[in-house]
């Protein structure tokens, strides 16, 4: 019988969910997208629930980001299905939850698994893992948040560099900077985070809630001061698509050579 692609479990106060194809470095496909956006969904509804803890089966890769077979095969609805598009990627980056949400980021995290980080409001990371924005070396930018969220996360001038150069950053340099609350051994990643989660339980449920929904600036379950950003990342993307840059760079990524760039 084969593995749900989600796995989710409660551990007392906090819901742990695991992104379960390490076969296939955790990639988002639209089944895990659905699987990832209900247990969102059970999370804010459940007041047992105080917490989600999110990570990665394996110990390579926490999310490698969208799902290239599946976009290539059924287009955007094989990683995001129109009908709860509205989530955002993965079912999680639009999908604001009054309860705290922590990455366990037990691996590599460029594109899309560094984009669920910074959907979270606490990371913890492996001392192995990296943090990046790979897109401009696809021909795409970081849609799925990233290249605006980066930036109010960390320094400009280094988030701009992850942004123009698609270069990975280190766990050590992602703990200096700010990107990530505690970087330890892989092997305590889910350990520290559950931890972490139990930290946070303690509180006062409404309390904490209301403190989230504060900080992070929600509104009905919106973001307003991220209605602009979004509709900038979903008009380039829209361009961007069409280009021949972009065909060339997922080509280029399937058959693991350099891309040549026309600038069309």
């Amino acid at each position: 019988m084969t593995e749900p692609v989600v796995l989710v479990e409660q551990r007392d106060h906090t819901l742990l969910v695991t992104i379960n194809r390490p076969r296939a470095a955790n990639s988002i496909n639209a089944e895990v997208h659905q699987g990832l956006g209900e247990a969102w969904e059970r999370a804010d509804e459940d007041n047992s629930v105080r917490a989600v803890v999110l990570t990665g089966a394996g110990d390579g890769v926490f999310c490698g980001g969208a799902d290239l077979k599946a976009l290539g095969t059924a287009g955007p609805d094989g990683v995001t299905p129109p009908e709860t598009a509205h989530w955002g990627f993965a079912g999680v980056v639009k999908h604001h939850i009054r309860k705290p949400v922590i990455a366990a980021v037990n691996g590599t995290a460029l594109g899309g698994g560094t984009e669920l980080a910074l959907a979270s409001d606490l990371v913890v990371a492996a001392d192995s893992a990296e943090f990046g924005l790979p897109e401009v070396h696809r021909g795409l930018i970081a849609g799925a948040g990233g290249v605006f969220r980066i930036g109010q996360a960390i320094p400009r001038a280094v988030a701009m560099e992850l942004v123009l150069t698609g270069k990975p950053m280190s766990a050590a340099d992602a703990l200096r900077w700010g990107l990530v609350n505690r970087v330890v051994p892989q092997a305590e990643v889910l350990d520290t985070a559950l931890a972490l989660a139990a930290d946070v339980a303690k509180g006062a449920p409404l309390a904490v809630q209301a403190s989230k929904t504060v900080a992070r600036g929600i509104i009905d379950g919106n973001i307003p001061a991220e209605d602009l950003p979004w509709e900038l990342t979903d008009k380039a993307l829209a361009r961007l698509t069409t280009s021949a840059d972009t065909l060339e760079g997922v080509m280029a990524f399937m058959q693991k050579r350099e891309p040549v760039w026309k600038g069309e």
